[in-house]
C-alpha cells in the first residue's frame, strides 16, 4: 500500500491527516501489529485515543485490523496516553494510543506497547516492511472466524484508585490545573480533587480544535493563561498538561517555569532517599546542573538520548527507579509502572511540596542557570538528521569543551552547554542553550549558532529568551 516513510519515527508513527495518517494506514497497522503479538505470543491489544477529531475513525480502523490479525482488543476508549500504557500494564501487556500528542491539530498517530514495553526503531521499521507488504485496504478485507473479539473496559476508576492509594498530600493544596483543551481535562481534575487539592480548571473541556493555546506545556507561551490565573486566584501552584497527557509542566505562584530538569532534582532527590545508589536516567536536553544534585542524593546520573520509547527501554537495562526528559516526560519505576505520566508525576510533585509551608519557595530554590527553552529551526522532511551529521564532522571547539554525541552535537564546558540535535516527531532542529551566568549564555550560544550556520547558513528561528 501506499506509505509516507516520514510517518515512521525513532518511537512512534506520527503524521498528518488525511494525508499521511489515515483509516487505510491505521488498519494496516493493526494487522502488522496484530500478527507481531500472535508471534510474541501476546493475545490482546488494548486502545485507546486521545481527544483529537480525527481519533475515533483511525481507532476504529486500528481496531479492525488487530482482530484481522487475530488478536483481541480492548477498547478502553478516550483517555491519556499514560491511562492506555496502565490498560497495557494491569488488564493486558500490549497496547496501541492513538495520538498526535503535541503535535499541531491536523496531526494523529499511534504510541505502542508490546509485551510490556514501549516499541521504537528497528521494531517499527519492522511494522513499516509488515504493512508495506499486505497491501489490502479496511473495506477490502471481511470479516472471518479467526478474528479477534473487541471489548470496551472503562480504566478510570482504577487508574484514579492505584493513584489515590499511591500518594498521600501532607496537607490540602489548592492549585489550577490548565489543560489545553487536550485529552487530560477529562481526568486530571477529579484524580487531584481526590487527593485532597481544591482545583481550578482552565480549558478542561476536550476538544481537538485547541480553541485556547496549544497543549504544549514545553513552550512558555502557552504557560500565560496559567500564570495569570495563579496572579488572580489563591491557589499556590499551577499544572499544564499536554495534548495526551503525559508531559508535566509546573508553574509557582509567582509565574516561575519550572522545567522539567529542575522538576528531575527534586524527584531524584525524593525517590533516592528509599532507593539509595539508583541510576537516574535523563535526557540530553537537561540542565549541566542536574548530574550534580543527583549524585549529591546518593544515585548515579545518566545521560541518554532523547525519545520516550528510549529512555524507557535504557530504564529497564540499568534497573533505574526515575527518568525523565526535559520536554515534561517523567518516568517512575519506583512505585509506579516505569511509564510516563504527567498526572501521576503532578501528583508525586504535590506529595513533596506539600511537606512544605511554601510549595513556590521550595521549587524556586532548586539550582537553575540561566538558559533558552527549546528552540525549533524548521527543515526540510529528514533534512534534520543530515544536518546534525555535518555537524559532527565540523564541530572543533577546543578544550575545556567536551563533545557528547549521544543524540545530535551537545557541548559542555565548565560554565554550560550547548545542544543542537534532529527531533524525532517533527521535521525541525532543536537546540538549547544553557549557562552559569549570563554572559555564558551568551558567549556559547553565540559559538553554538555559529557552528550551525557554518553547515546551514539559512538556519532562523525564534529569537531565544534569556
Amino acid at each position: 500500500m501506499p506509505l509516507n516513510a516520514s510517518i515512521f519515527k525513532a518511537y512512534d508513527i506520527r503524521g498528518v491527516v488525511p494525508t499521511t495518517i489515515n483509516e487505510d494506514v491505521a488498519f494496516a497497522l493493526g494487522k502488522a501489529f496484530g500478527a507481531a503479538a500472535v508471534a510474541a505470543n501476546e493475545k490482546t491489544v488494548a486502545v485507546g485515543r486521545d481527544g483529537r477529531l480525527s481519533g475515533p475513525a483511525l481507532a476504529t480502523a486500528l481496531m479492525r485490523g488487530l482482530t484481522a490479525g487475530g488478536v483481541d482488543v480492548i477498547d478502553v476508549g478516550m483517555v491519556t496516553t499514560p491511562m492506555l500504557y496502565f490498560a497495557a500494564s494491569t488488564l493486558c501487556n500490549s497496547g496501541i494510543q492513538v495520538t498526535g500528542s503535541h503535535n499541531p491539530k491536523d496531526y494523529n498517530g499511534f504510541k505502542m506497547v508490546m509485551a510490556g514495553r514501549a516499541i521504537y526503531g528497528d521494531e517499527i521499521q519492522a511494522l513499516h516492511q509488515a504493512m508495506v507488504a499486505d497491501a489490502a485496504p479496511a473495506q477490502d478485507v471481511k470479516p472471518h472466524v479467526t478474528d479477534g473479539k473487541v471489548a470496551q473496559h472503562d480504566i478510570c476508576a482504577s487508574y484514579t484508585q492505584r493513584i489515590v492509594d499511591d500518594v498521600k498530600l501532607a496537607r490540602p493544596m489548592k492549585i489550577v490545573i490548565d489543560s489545553g483543551n487536550g485529552i487530560a481535562g477529562a481526568s486530571a481534575p477529579a484524580i487531584f480533587r481526590a487527593l485532597g487539592c481544591e482545583v481550578t480548571e482552565l480549558f478542561s473541556d476536550v476538544d481537538g480544535n485547541f480553541p485556547n493555546h496549544h497543549p504544549d506545556p514545553s513552550k512558555p507561551e502557552n504557560l500565560r493563561d496559567l500564570i495569570n490565573a495563579l496572579t488572580s486566584t489563591d491557589a499556590e501552584l499551577g499544572l499544564a498538561f499536554d495534548g495526551d497527557g503525559d508531559r508535566l509542566g509546573i508553574v509557582t505562584k509567582d509565574g516561575h517555569n519550572i522545567y522539567p530538569d529542575r522538576q528531575m532534582m527534586l524527584f531524584a532527590r525524593d525517590v533516592l532517599s528509599r532507593v539509595p545508589g539508583g541510576t537516574i536516567v535523563y535526557d540530553v536536553k537537561c540542565s549541566q546542573r542536574l548530574a550534580p544534585e543527583i549524585a549529591a542524593a546518593g544515585g548515579v546520573p545518566l545521560m541518554y538520548k532523547t525519545g520516550h520509547s528510549l529512555i524507557k527501554a535504557k530504564m529497564k537495562e540499568v534497573n533505574s527507579p526515575l527518568g525523565g526528559e526535559m520536554s515534561g516526560h517523567i518516568f517512575f519505576k519506583e512505585r509506579w509502572y516505569g511509564f510516563d505520566d504527567g498526572t501521576y508525576a503532578g501528583a508525586r510533585l504535590l506529595e513533596i511540596v506539600s511537606r512544605s509551608a511554601d510549595a513556590s519557595a521550595l521549587l524556586n530554590a532548586l539550582p537553575t542557570s540561566f538558559s533558552t527553552p527549546e528552540l525549533n529551526v524548521p527543515c526540510k522532511e529528514g533534512e534534520p538528521y543530515a544536518v546534525v551529521e555535518a555537524l559532527k564532522k565540523a564541530v572543533d571547539f577546543a578544550a575545556p569543551a567536551v563533545l557528547n554525541s549521544i543524540d545530535g552535537v551537545r557541548v559542555d564546558w565548565p560554565d554550560g552547554f550547548g545542544l543542537i540535535r534532529a527531533s524525532n516527531t517533527t521535521p525541525v532542529l532543536v537546540l538549547r542553550f544553557e549557562g552559569h551566568t549570563e554572559a555564558a549564555l551568551k558567549r556559547i550560544e553565540s559559538d553554538m549558532l555559529a557552528l550551525l550556520h557554518s553547515v546551514k547558513p539559512d538556519a532562523r528561528f525564534s529569537a531565544p529568551a534569556h
